[in-house]
């Protein structure tokens, strides 16, 4: 028969139970007791299991019901302030159910599609707070990495006001403002249009680009949104005393500024390519990716990191355009740095020092901005547009829409 006794009591007690000769002792509580139980136990050769503290793991397998774990996980975390045994100190999941879809297409109520991606906040230390999918894949940041080259720039002497030190770091929409701005960079290097070498490009601004078809005009590679960046790192060769026509070779000394203020402030690259303006293209991690992005805003005021993270904060519509989701979140959540860059990739700097860095794995942009709304709300962020979804159509009026699934 099986027969269950409850016995209460403190160390006394488990010292007089523990000296009995059982077949084998399960103990949970504290490590000071467990070490009791565990030395009289052995006196009679009695096989001890201990699970000491609440800090053993729960562990998800792939047929678990995870509707059903997860308000029993989230309970026995908090239930007697995490001191049961049930509460865990981390989770286990099995890698064949480890799913990292971050946004999922509605329409008239079924799932259509679904993007998968990669999510991830540091605090104002650099530590991980969380992140969705694995942060230590290797990405291309693409134009977030903006902010890095234009402080290695300003390291090497470049000194603009903010306003155009914004634009140096910018992926900009041609807009009339946008160019203007180039070509005052470039002026003050006794430099015109021709010293770019940004790939003769339409706005990225459907707007813009539309305005150019109906003028009656084409690529330029001042249109491109790249060339921003390409007027100050042609202006800081020129101050410098370095050339300009080989500015963009990986050797060139302006590209080996770039790359140590790079090294510096996000690691090492893990692989340079070229990125689509031309200009060398240093890849590293989504997660190494927002740790550098908190440095810039943790930076001392008056660095060559602070400057430029302040111009970002300050000239948001020279970082993208008017019509861009960068300048509607950075207006939205005061104090932040919103950076976006090709093939689905944005980062995020908060007032705090935090940040946050999301990559889409598909490249499309589709769900960028709503995963990364998603993401801020989880950061404690509030603001009317994080709870804004892109709507789905169908004949003309809503059907569904694009959510997170974070």
């Amino acid at each position: 028969p099986v027969e269950v006794a409850v016995v209460t009591g403190g160390p006394e007690v488990a010292d007089r139970l523990t000296s009995l000769p059982f077949d084998h002792l399960v103990f949970t509580g504290s490590a000071t007791v467990g070490k009791l139980v565990m030395a009289n136990a052995a006196k009679n050769l009695v096989p001890v299991t201990l699970e000491l503290g609440g800090k053993s793991p729960q562990i998800v397998f792939e047929d678990a019901d995870i509707e059903a774990f997860v308000p029993i996980a989230c309970k026995a975390i908090v239930q007697n302030t995490g001191q049961t045994c049930s509460a865990g100190s981390r989770l286990l999941i099995q890698q064949s159910i480890y799913d990292d879809v971050v946004a999922e297409v509605v329409r008239s109520g079924l799932v259509e599609s679904r993007h998968r991606g990669t999510a991830v906040r540091v605090d104002p230390d650099g530590q991980t707070v969380w992140s969705i999918g694995d942060p230590g894949t290797v990405v291309f940041p693409r134009s977030t990495n903006k902010p890095f080259q234009a402080a290695g720039l300003v390291r090497e002497g470049l000194d603009l006001e903010p306003r155009l030190l914004a634009l140096a770091a910018a992926s900009h929409s041609a807009e009339p403002f946008h160019l203007e701005g180039v070509r005052e960079i470039l002026a003050r290097g006794d430099l015109d249009e021709s010293a770019l070498q940004t790939p003769p490009s339409y706005p990225v601004d459907p707007h813009e680009h539309a305005a150019v078809l109906r003028a009656g005009e084409g690529r330029l590679p001042i249109r491109m949104d790249c060339s921003g960046k390409h007027a100050a790192m042609l202006l800081t060769c020129v101050q410098r005393g370095w050339s300009t026509h080989d500015y963009l070779d990986p050797d060139h000394p302006v590209q080996r500024a770039i790359t140590a203020t790079f090294t510096e402030l996000v690691g090492p690259p893990d692989v340079v390519g070229v990125d689509g303006c031309g200009a060398p293209l240093l890849a590293t991690s989504l997660e190494r990716l927002a740790r550098g992005v908190g440095r810039l805003m943790r930076a001392e005021p008056g660095s060559a990191e602070r400057r430029v993270a302040d111009a970002m904060v300050a000239h948001p519509e020279q970082v993208s355009g008017t019509r861009r989701p960068d300048l509607a979140l950075a207006r939205a959540v005061p104090g932040s740095l919103v950076k976006s860059g090709a093939e689905s990739v944005v980062v995020a700097g908060l007032a705090d020092g935090s940040a946050l860095a999301v990559k889409i794995e598909d490249g499309g942009e589709r769900p960028l901005f709503v995963v990364l709304h998603r993401a801020l709300e989880l950061a404690g962020v509030d603001a009317d547009l994080l709870r804004e979804r892109p709507v789905v159509l169908g004949g003309g009026r809503p059907v569904g829409e694009v959510r997170p699934v974070l």
